[in-house]
């Protein structure tokens, strides 16, 4: 019998759709971002694909996997709900003060992302928990009544709780939490203990600021659409993407949403996982290009990178620290304002500037014909000849031509330059800022990005991923099935996770093993719990250990992964030398005589990993003979070969430049590259050898 899987991811642009079926069979499609109302765009999606399909909800008996920018969106554009923040006495600052660190040292007009609550909502709070976990001063629970009314007297419909220590002991914001639940339990509350329960108070702060500020979107948001899925007759409940890679349960990501940012991103970096497996490439570039940014996620030994810190909002694009941090768990990745709904403009200085402003749904690029008037990438695409006007969505969403050339016609004025050559600079600019972007990426991380195959997806990224491979010195780009949505498809190929860290710092030389036991027996009781409400039976879980320790006396870890023998063994020594290894390994020495010190512990609970392959797809339309048309490349007219993607087989070496046309994306093969199709159903374009 076959059985139905769905995967519905949000972008800034379009919301894509993924119906996969057991045998193989797969029906995708892509519609505009509703951003008035984001389950319109979802359930406009869903019965397209039910519709390609010809089943009914009830049919899809398999999983319903949910990837949103909701949360990314509240954050951006600054418009949630008003919010307070709950701090220790004394501590009232600590969104302000940040961590004193300047991203930028010989910067006078050093800027920092606003803090989401501002001073005037922000209250302390007359307790105390010391560092060994024991408690000073118990909390009040008058003050905290106060606290209440005027939390209403401002209309504030969620608080945030960050108390002194509270990593090491939850005690008093739980008890906050208690007594706002029973005086006030309209207003969510967020815990540090729980959201972030880690040493380093602003980190933890801002995490939990940012889950407060975003709670009062995302469970009304998640409720209704468990709701609509039940009223519309589909049986399953959603899971939900997390940043890290894995999907937990809608109910439980409701209440965690700092944990759902990069939550589409996720599923693109974990799926270039999936592909480097089956082309036996250990080490890639992931290239995920939509519509209103582009993504870079380096790949080693088939597995993404992974950190537990990450910014948002930043004030500048490649600046570390510029932006609000978030202790959690997340898929290493970078990502920039280039998409194909970013906006060309010209700077102070006369140049050609893409981004960081995107023109998203609507109004769209000026070609959408949905009243836009900047010029944007897409707009450029256009002009050039690379997208094929009639064609784009199959011909479901004509382009509107005249548009993107008057668009584009206004660009030249302003550079002094004709149109075609207007449009090949916003595409080589926005190549560039990808480029730039991956080979920073790819640096701080002491990576050699040179020569590393690019997994190219993503509505836009075929279009612009062979020019990026030749910025990055890449002699190979993949381009799979379903590329267009594949950060959809890969939530189906992704297993429930969550990842759980908890501070307990303590020298190596001298571990209090119980505390250890007491530690990790919680994450893994929590780690369970998120397993069997995503459904994943008992015998099915897995647990993962690792640590994050450190010389005694610097300031940054090095994560650790602990086989589970050495955990049983309590064998301290064998945790020192694979610390020493991996320090070596990063740093290139080891720092004999130095104390050790382990200051978190992480557990990783996941479900066996999912196996869900998309047969590769066939011609469901009417054969072509190859055609040609002119594209600007290099603002000079050229005749380009125009192949159907469904019409290439095996035995086609088809030599650049080249476009390669499919439903959802459009392929652009540079000269002097050559594209073959790979068995997976991938088209391979490489390099021809001797050219540099």
């Amino acid at each position: 019998m076959t059985r139905y899987s769905l995967a519905i991811d949000i972008g800034g642009t379009f919301t894509d759709a993924v119906l996969l079926a057991s045998d193989g069979q797969s029906y995708v499609d892509k519609t505009l971002t509703t951003h008035h109302d984001l389950l319109e765009g979802f359930f406009r999606g869903v019965d397209l694909v039910l519709g390609k399909a010809g089943i009914a909800p009830g049919d899809v008996d398999d999983v319903i996997v949910h990837a949103t920018t909701v949360v990314t969106n509240a954050l951006i554009e600054r418009k949630g709900p008003p919010v307070a923040l709950l701090l220790t006495e004394g501590f009232r600052d600590v969104l302000y003060i940040r961590e004193e660190h300047r991203y930028d040292m010989y910067d006078p007009q050093i800027e920092f992302a606003e803090p989401l609550i501002p001073m005037e909502r922000t209250f302390t709070v007359n307790e105390r928990t010391f560092a060994d976990a024991s408690v000073g001063t118990a909390v009040d629970r008058a003050e905290i009544l106060e606290i209440i009314a005027r939390c209403r007297e401002m209309g504030i419909v969620s608080v945030a709780v960050c108390f002194l220590n509270s990593y090491r002991n939850g005690a008093n914001e739980e008890e906050v939490r208690r007594i706002f639940n029973e005086e006030a339990p309209d207003i969510y509350v967020s815990l540090s203990s729980v959201i972030a329960p880690q040493m380093r108070e602003y980190l933890r702060a801002s995490t939990v600021a940012i889950n407060a500020y975003t709670v009062p979107i995302t469970r009304p948001y998640l409720s209704a659409l468990i709701t609509e899925l039940k009223t519309r007759g589909f049986s399953q409940q959603p899971l939900i993407m997390l940043s890290n890679g894995g999907v937990i349960g809608a109910e439980r990501a409701s209440t965690i949403p700092v944990r759902m940012i990069e939550s589409g991103p996720a599923a693109g970096a974990l799926v270039a996982c999936y592909f480097s497996r089956i082309f036996g490439i250990p080490d890639l570039i992931s290239f995920d290009m939509g519509g209103t940014t582009a993504k870079a996620c380096i790949v080693q030994d088939h597995e993404p990178l992974v950190t537990g810190t990450f910014e948002v909002d930043r004030r500048y694009r490649f600046k570390p620290g510029s932006g609000m941090p978030i202790t959690v768990p997340s898929i290493d990745m970078i990502e920039i304002g280039a998409g194909g709904g970013s906006i060309a403009s010209v700077d102070d200085l006369g140049l050609l500037k893409i981004g960081p402003e995107s023109a998203g749904s609507m109004p769209g690029p000026a070609c959408y014909g949905r009243g836009g008037a900047d010029p944007c990438v897409t707009d450029a695409d256009v002009v050039l000849g690379i997208l094929d006007p009639k064609r784009f969505l199959g011909g479901d969403m004509q382009l509107d031509t005249a548009a993107a050339e008057k668009a584009l016609d206004e660009l030249g004025v302003k550079l002094n330059i004709p149109r075609s050559q207007a449009a090949w600079g916003v595409f080589e600019v926005v190549c560039e800022q990808m480029a730039a972007a991956t080979r920073t990426h790819a640096t701080e991380r002491g990576i050699d990005y040179r020569g590393l195959p690019l997994l190219a997806f993503g509505g836009a990224g075929p279009v612009h991923a062979c020019m990026v491979a030749e910025l990055t010195e890449s002699t190979k780009v993949i381009y799979p099935p379903l590329a267009s949505v594949l950060s959809a498809f890969g939530t189906l190929v992704t297993p429930a996770q969550i990842d759980l860290v908890r501070s307990l710092v303590s020298p190596l030389g001298n571990l209090d093993w119980a505390a250890v036991d007491a530690v990790l027996e919680s994450m893994t009781r929590e780690g369970g719990d998120a397993l069997r409400e995503a459904g994943i039976p008992d015998d099915e879980a897995r647990f993962a250990f690792a640590v994050e320790m450190r010389y005694s006396g610097q300031q940054s870890e090095v994560r650790i992964n602990l086989p589970v023998d050495v955990i049983a063994a309590r064998d301290s020594r064998r945790i020192e030398d694979l610390f020493e290894t991996e320090y070596h390994h990063q740093y290139g020495l080891k720092l004999s005589g130095m104390g050790i010190e382990i200051v978190n512990w992480l557990v990783t609970a996941s479900g066996t990993q999912v196996d869900r392959p998309a047969a590769r797809q066939t011609n469901s339309g009417a054969e072509r003979k190859a055609e040609s048309r002119n594209v600007f490349i290099g603002g000079k007219p050229q005749s380009v070969a125009v192949h159907q993607r469904s019409m290439i087989t095996a035995d086609d070496v088809i030599a650049g430049p080249v476009i390669i046309e499919e439903r959802e994306t459009t392929i652009f093969i540079l000269e002097n590259w050559v594209a073959t199709l790979h068995a997976s159903g991938s088209i391979v374009a490489e390099k021809t050898k001797g050219v540099l």
